[in-house]
């Protein structure tokens, strides 16, 4: 019934838009068709589809080579995940200000200098992470889906078509501009932030990272220099305080306990490959075990 009364809506949308281009008689019909098609996208789909976002952002950022001390910094991060080869992850670093990282239904993680600064190795690691719980909790193929639906019939297009070069510009432009505008769901973050706590824990890496990098968001928000590289993360990841509170209550209930309760001095050496990975130091409490 919800899905049938959202193809209705869509299509209800459709009729009543006056800036929707119709390119042939059977648009409304064909948009339609895309909006069940998209309700109905399989994951490969939304892989394929992913993959050809990738090559467009990818296109619009800088991406740092290989012998870069961000991308070096990285790769040590990623190296320290032992559970994710089902993942096929690719990753790079991005050349920007911004406090922010992603990660794509294809695979591709990109995460942004911005953050690196900002966070120390397990907090990167942990952001990470809990792009990573996205990804794993299918919230990325549902983000897609839903941002497909919505662009699809707004271009009255009628199936998912990603073979080469399928999509234009202009198609992928405006799908990263509804990605960007729809936020996760609170429950959605919250999982997500856990996934981040248990990739900490089966990694060896400092079970409170998730919570650190979560109060570094926080501090940063406070300081208006930092705003404006914090507007796109922190739109997209509600309830940072609430967050932050759920993840230290968790990691306590598993016994652990934390040595520092304040986010460590910030990381801004990395272009000389200088790196803070202390950690906050969390701890097992006695006869807990890992």
């Amino acid at each position: 019934m919800k899905k049938l009364a959202l193809i209705c809506a869509v299509a209800l949308a459709m009729a009543s838009c006056s800036s929707l281009k119709i390119v042939d008689s059977n648009a409304a019909a064909n948009a339609g068709a895309a909006a069940l098609q998209a309700l109905t996208i399989s994951d490969a789909q939304v892989a394929q589809l992913c993959s050809q976002y990738m090559v467009e952002s990818d296109g619009k950022n800088t991406i740092l080579p290989a012998d870069n001390s961000y991308t070096q910094r990285l790769n040590r991060i990623m190296a320290r995940f032992h559970n994710i080869s089902n993942l096929n992850l690719n990753y790079k670093v991005y050349q920007s200000n911004e406090v922010n990282a992603f990660a794509s239904g294809d695979g591709s993680v990109r995460v942004y200098t911005g953050l690196m600064d900002a966070m120390n190795d397990d907090e990167v690691f942990a952001v990470i992470g809990h792009e990573l719980g996205h990804l794993i909790n299918k919230d990325v193929r549902d983000a897609y889906r839903a941002a497909y639906l919505t662009v699809a019939a707004r271009y009255g297009i009628a199936a998912v078509n990603t073979t080469a070069g399928a999509l234009s510009t202009g198609f992928l432009g405006d799908l990263a501009q509804e990605l960007a505008s729809n936020a996760y769901s609170r429950r959605q973050e919250t999982q997500a932030d856990e996934t981040a706590v248990q990739f900490c824990v089966q990694n060896g890496v400092d079970p409170y990272a998730m919570y650190h990098a979560l109060n570094v968001l926080i501090q940063l928000s406070g300081q208006t220099a930092q705003q404006g590289k914090l507007q796109e993360l922190l739109s997209t990841h509600p309830d940072t305080y609430k967050r932050a509170a759920h993840v230290k209550q968790m990691c306590e209930a598993a016994g652990y306990s934390m040595t520092t309760s304040t986010p460590k001095t910030q990381n801004t050496s990395t272009g000389s490959g200088t790196t803070n990975t202390s950690g906050g130091g969390g701890k097992l409490k006695a006869g807990k075990k890992k």
